[in-house]
């Protein structure tokens, strides 16, 4: 039994909600499985989008950030060479809890230290206001991407001196 389905109709207890929080940078090579893990939960399962889909091959080229509560996995994100965000994910359960911005904290800063000065993204319709108040702006308008409605939004990202 994987460890999508062995945990994924399990309720979180709210004793391990907004505690016990740690991001950190993660690495493909080690970390894939609680990337797959995640993802699966959040984008195959709750939204539907095709396993295919959601696994482009692109990974081992990214940028990745997780969140733990505990040993659990709860969230990630990605960033390509070029500032590209996307796969941002948080289970179910634990959304509300500030993860979110945790991880795009890691990536805005791992941002910083490559030679770029945006930071952009594909943000379902439902996340733009907090993309928003993170000083991200729209782009265009509303397009579909894996059926679901999107909004192309980027940030720059300042560099200090």
């Amino acid at each position: 039994m994987s460890i999508i389905e062995s945990d994924l109709n399990m309720a979180y207890p709210d004793s391990m909600k907004r505690k016990d929080i740690e991001t950190r940078m993660a690495a493909w090579d080690s970390d894939s499985e609680f990337i797959q893990d995640v993802r699966t939960r959040v984008f195959v399962v709750e939204q539907h989008v095709p396993i295919d889909l959601e696994r482009d091959g692109k990974d081992p080229q990214m940028i990745h950030v997780l969140a733990f509560a505990g040993f659990k996995a709860v969230g990630t994100a990605r960033m390509s060479l070029e500032g590209h965000i996307g796969r941002v994910a948080v289970i179910h359960e634990y959304r509300g809890n500030n993860i979110g911005a945790l991880m795009m904290d890691k990536l805005e800063n791992q941002a910083l230290t490559l030679p770029m000065d945006w930071v952009h993204l594909n943000a379902q319709t439902h996340a733009q206001g907090f993309y928003q108040r993170r000083g991200y702006v729209q782009e265009g308008g509303i397009f579909d991407e894996a059926g679901i409605p999107h909004i192309h939004m980027k940030k720059y990202i300042a560099k200090s001196l």
